[in-house]
């Protein structure tokens, strides 16, 4: 079995890249999180997670990440990730929603914002707190916006 995660973080990074793989892998890089190998999963927080400015791990670790992102080549265009976690109950697990389009980040995180709201009202859960981080980016060539909640133990 796996070990449930006990922390989390929110990032965010853009880049351009020369290929949309590379524009990718350079916001990552941008976030804080290039080095590590993503395990994509869904949308809940674990019961008393702890938020955490940075998690410290090595390159090539596992790591699990709730994640939006969306890349362009429509030079002049504006794109934009954002998650965001909703908080209840003090013991409770938490919602982790991930948005990403062609807009602005305004737009971005509004709209994630309300996809948590959604998710607890969904679930009749009374949402206490909602934590937000977006990025935007204006496509140069190729270019990424990516937003993440990263989990760990």
């Amino acid at each position: 079995m796996l070990e449930t995660p006990k922390k989390f973080t929110l990032i965010a990074g853009s880049a351009e890249g020369p290929s949309r793989l590379n524009a990718f892998d350079n916001a990552l890089l941008a976030a804080g999180i290039g080095n590590v190998n993503l395990i994509r999963v869904s949308s809940i927080l674990p019961p008393n997670a702890i938020q955490v400015e940075k998690l410290e791990v090595i390159p090539g670790q596992l790591m699990p990440t709730a994640y939006g992102t969306i890349t362009s080549d429509l030079t002049g265009e504006t794109i934009s990730a954002a998650v965001a976690v909703g908080i209840g109950e003090s013991d409770e697990y938490g919602v982790i929603m991930e948005f990403s389009g062609r807009c602005g980040q305004e737009q971005a995180e509004d709209t994630v914002t309300e996809m948590v709201r959604a998710a607890f009202q969904q679930r009749r859960r009374e949402l206490t707190r909602v934590i937000v981080r977006a990025s935007e980016h204006r496509v140069q060539s190729i270019g990424c916006a990516f937003a993440a909640v990263a989990l760990w133990y």
